[in-house]
Parts: structure tokens; sequence; C-alpha cells
């Protein structure tokens, strides 16, 4: 979904994929104040799919970014992920497989597809990542390894890409969304209080610092934490 209107092709053009909701849909609104921004859902794309990361793209391409297809992109996120808990003893093969597609896979498939229109542009990469990307524990098993790997991805393609496109990735602590209620549920907690968490905007916030950094610097990562820990 294309959330701009009118004549504004001439404005940068962003794609945001788990853009519906959470963290995603606030990176939208914060974006679309200088972009025109593509906005992602699952009902879009199966991250999990390559064949429906090819043809998602391939609609991109056949003119959905505009009259001329997608030639140039300028900022890419990878906002859309799947997350939960449970034990390495309890978590069964299909539950690893698409959680390492989605937040992994996922990721490396679609940022391959766009290289070279974000290459065009001179592009930023902004992956959102998790504090689970540096740390894990137990029942994280799964979550964390997917955000471990990611990080891998990202590191990798900054420095693939050091000088062509800049690739920047994003740690939120816990974070105040609908994700996080069901975690908190999982959990027994029926107590639960959304102002203990960081707000989806100030992610939002540590993106658009990515993405604003003036040509000669790269904000490589960033960590947005809870004030409460």
């Amino acid at each position: 979904m294309d959330t701009t209107t009118g004549t504004e092709q001439t404005r940068p053009l962003a794609l945001v994929t788990g853009g519906s909701r959470g963290i995603g849909a606030a990176i939208v609104e914060d974006l679309s104040r200088t972009h025109r921004v593509i906005s992602w859902s699952s009902a879009d794309v199966d991250l999990s799919d390559p064949a429906s990361i090819a043809r998602a793209v391939e609609r991109l391409q056949d003119g959905e970014a505009g009259e001329a297809g997608l030639n140039r992109l300028d900022v890419l996120v990878h906002s859309a992920g799947l997350a939960g808990e449970s034990t390495v003893g309890e978590t069964g093969w299909e539950t690893w497989q698409k959680m390492f597609a989605v937040n992994v896979f996922g990721v490396a498939e679609l940022t391959r597809l766009l290289l070279p229109a974000l290459r065009a542009a001179s592009g930023t990469v902004v992956a959102i990542n998790s504090g689970s990307g540096f740390r894990s524990g137990a029942a994280q098993g799964p979550y964390s390894g997917t955000k471990f790997a990611l990080r891998a991805v990202t590191d990798a393609l900054r420095e693939e890409e050091r000088g062509q496109v800049r690739v920047s990735s994003v740690h939120p602590g816990r974070v105040d969304t609908d994700m996080q209620v069901a975690l908190q549920e999982g959990r027994g907690n029926i107590d639960y209080d959304g102002t203990r968490y960081v707000a989806p905007a100030s992610v939002a916030a540590a993106v658009r610092l990515a993405v604003d950094t003036t040509d000669e610097a790269i904000i490589e990562e960033v960590s947005v934490r809870p004030v409460r820990g």
C-alpha cells in the first residue's frame, strides 16, 4: 500500500515491512512527513515464502512505486517479524523454521532483490532488531537466535555495501505494542502497564536518525531501552 496521494512523486521513496501495526505503523507515520511510503503488511507479502517476496517486488517494479516503476529506493525498513517464547526442549522444527524464515531469511531475500534500487539511490537499510539480538535467556532461544542471526546479516551487509548503501540496526528493548501485551499475558502478567515500556514513536525516532544522517556518516547501531529497565 502506498500511503501518499497527489503529485508527491518527487519525494524520496521508502518501503516499510510490518507497517500496519506497532513499531512499523509508527515508522510509517513518521517517514510519511518527508517520504512517499509504501507500507507492507502480511496481506501484501508473506516473508516466509520467497515466491511471495518475488511477486511483491515484481509488483513494485511494474509500477506500484510510480509510473516509472521501482528504479530507485531511498529507504528500506525491515520492521515485520515474529516473536514468542518457548524453551529449546519444547520448540519443534516448524517453529524454528517459521521464525527464522520471517525474521532472517525473508529480510535477506527482500534486501537482495531491492539492492539494485537501493544502490541507485545511495539508500539506507534499517533493520529493526531487538535487545535480544545481544543477549538471550530462558525461553528466548528461538527469538534471540533469529535476532543474533539478523545482526550478523546486517553487519555483513554494512561492510559489503559500505560507500554504496548505508545499513543501520535498531535494537529496541520492550516496546508498548500488541506483541508486548501478548508476551506479557503469556508470562501471566495481568497488570499490564504500557508506560513501563518504550513508545513505538521512540523507535521511529531512531529510524529517523538513521535516515536523516548526512551523507558522510552512518548510524551503524543504536539501542532504545525503557528508562525503568
